[in-house]
C-alpha cells in the first residue's frame, strides 16, 4: 500500500496532469504488490461447488479490502460461498452510487493448482482463475486505495460485490445483484477483456439451456419393428427442424449438445433426450425462441415430447452500454491507451443487470486469454492501466 510521501507526491501532480494519466503514472509502480497479491488470490481455490473453499478465497480478499478501512460485508450462503459486500463512502457528500460487480468462484476444481501452479513467464501470469476473473479483482482494489491516497474527490459512493456463483449461472446471487444494481447510477463489471487488445463488451448474447424430451415406444427390432415408435427418430426430425431456426447474422444460435436415446440395438428407442444451448442477442429473439420451441409437435404419429428449461441469463444490449464505453474511451485516450468493444457470445452478471436498464459496462478486468483452459493467464504490463482506467471511472461517474 503506498506511503503518505507517494500520497502527497501525486496529490501535487494532479495539479499539473489529467487525472487518468496521473492515476496511470502513480499505478505503474504498484505492478510488483499487484502481482504478490494476484498470486495470493490465484493460490486460494474456489470453485464455485466447493463451498469451504470458496470461503477461504473469501475470507482472503474480505482481509485485504478490510485494511483499506473499507466496509466490508460477508453475506453467507447455505451451500456456496459467502458473497462479499465492499461499501467506500467518500468523505465528502456523494449523491448516487456506482456498482462494481465480479466473482471470486473459478470453474476448476480442488486440487488443480497442484497441476496448474501459479507462475510468471515474461510478460504473462499464468493460473486458475488469473483471468477470470481475480486478476479484475486485484485492479479493483488497487484502483480504489489510489484514489483514496490521492484525496480524489468521488462523486459518488461505490459498492464493490465480489459474489461466489458467476460460473454456474449465479443463482445464488442473482437477486442480489439486481437489488444493489436498482440503486445504482451505473455498474462497472470486473469480468476479463476480449483479446489482445482488451475490447470492453457492449454487448452479450442472452444465454440458456433447455432439454427437448421425446417419449415413443418399445418394441423388439426384429420380431415387431412396426409396432414400435422410434424416439430417436422423432428427436432427430426434431433436431433437424430446430438447426434452421440458427440466424447468425442476428446472434441467434441453438446448439444440441447433448444427444442421448435408447437402451439396446434390437430395441426400438422407447426414450431420446438432447440439451440444447440457447444464445440470442436480443430480448426479442429470446422469447421468439422459447415460444417456438414450446410450440413443438410431434412430427411421428404415436411420439410425445416435453420442453423444459429455456433462457436464464437476458442479453446486455448495446444500447445499455454505448455512454459508458464513450466516456470510458474518452479516460482512456487521455492515458494515451486505445479501447475498443465488441459483442460477446458468453454472458455475465452484467447481462441481469443491464437487462433491468441499469447503464452497464462490461469487461473492464484482466487482458488475457484462455480463460477456463490450463493455460489462462493475465497480460502482465496491463494491469496498471485497466486499474487506473477503472479509477478514473469511479472519479468521474
Amino acid at each position: 500500500m503506498p506511503c503518505l510521501e507517494a500520497a502527497a507526491s501525486m496529490a501535487a501532480a494532479m495539479a499539473d496532469s489529467p487525472l487518468p494519466l496521473t492515476l496511470l503514472g502513480a499505478l505503474k509502480p504498484r505492478l510488483p504488490e499487484m502481482l504478490r497479491l494476484l498470486r495470493r488470490f490465484v493460490t486460494t481455490e474456489s470453485p464455485s461447488l466447493a463451498k469451504a473453499a470458496a470461503d477461504r478465497c473469501s475470507r482472503v480478499i474480505a482481509k485485504e479490502w478490510q485494511e483499506q478501512g473499507l466496509h466490508v460485508e460477508r453475506l453467507p450462503q447455505k451451500h456456496r460461498g459467502d458473497h462479499l459486500r465492499v461499501t467506500y463512502r467518500p468523505k465528502s457528500h456523494a449523491a448516487g452510487q456506482l456498482l462494481v460487480l465480479g466473482h471470486y468462484d473459478t470453474v476448476y476444481s480442488t486440487g488443480t493448482l497442484k497441476e496448474v501452479p501459479f507462475r510468471i513467464s515474461g510478460n504473462k501470469a499464468y493460473g486458475p482463475g488469473t483471468f477470470d476473473m481475480k486478476a479484475g479483482i486485484v485492479q479493483a482494489l488497487f484502483a480504489l486505495e489510489t484514489l483514496q491516497r490521492s484525496n480524489v474527490k468521488m462523486r459518488k459512493q461505490a459498492v464493490f460485490l465480489w459474489t461466489s456463483d458467476e460460473e454456474i449461472g449465479s443463482e445464488s446471487s442473482r437477486k442480489l445483484i439486481e437489488s444493489e444494481a436498482r440503486r445504482s447510477d451505473a455498474v462497472l463489471v470486473l469480468e476479463p477483456s476480449f483479446g489482445p487488445r482488451g475490447l470492453l463488451k457492449t454487448a452479450r448474447k442472452g444465454v440458456g439451456e433447455a432439454e427437448l424430451i421425446v417419449h415413443g415406444r418399445a418394441s423388439h427390432a426384429g420380431l415387431a419393428p412396426e409396432e414400435g415408435i422410434n424416439a430417436v427418430y422423432e428427436l432427430a426430425a426434431q433436431l433437424t427442424r430446430i438447426e434452421r431456426w440458427n440466424d447468425g447474422r442476428r446472434g441467434v444460435s441453438i446448439n444440441a449438445d447433448i444427444v442421448e436415446g435408447g437402451t439396446r440395438t434390437n430395441v426400438i428407442a422407447e426414450r431420446a433426450r438432447a440439451v440444447l444451448d440457447l444464445r440470442a442477442l436480443r430480448s426479442s429473439d429470446m422469447r421468439r425462441i422459447e415460444r417456438r420451441l414450446h410450440a413443438l409437435r410431434p412430427v411421428h404419429q404415436g411420439a410425445s415430447l416435453k420442453v423444459t428449461g429455456g433462457f436464464d441469463r437476458p442479453p446486455l444490449e448495446h444500447k445499455r452500454c454505448a455512454a459508458l464505453f464513450a466516456h470510458a474511451k474518452s479516460l482512456a485516450k487521455q492515458m494515451h491507451l486505445s479501447l475498443g468493444e465488441c459483442t460477446a457470445g458468453g454472458g455475465s452478471d452484467g447481462n441481469f443487470t443491464g437487462a433491468i436498464g441499469i447503464p452497464t459496462l462490461d469487461g473492464l478486468g484482466a487482458v488475457g486469454d484462455a480463460a477456463h483452459s490450463d493455460h489462462e493467464y493475465v497480460l502482465i504490463p496491463t494491469m496498471p492501466g485497466r486499474a487506473a482506467l477503472l479509477a478514473a471511472l469511479l472519479a468521474t461517474c
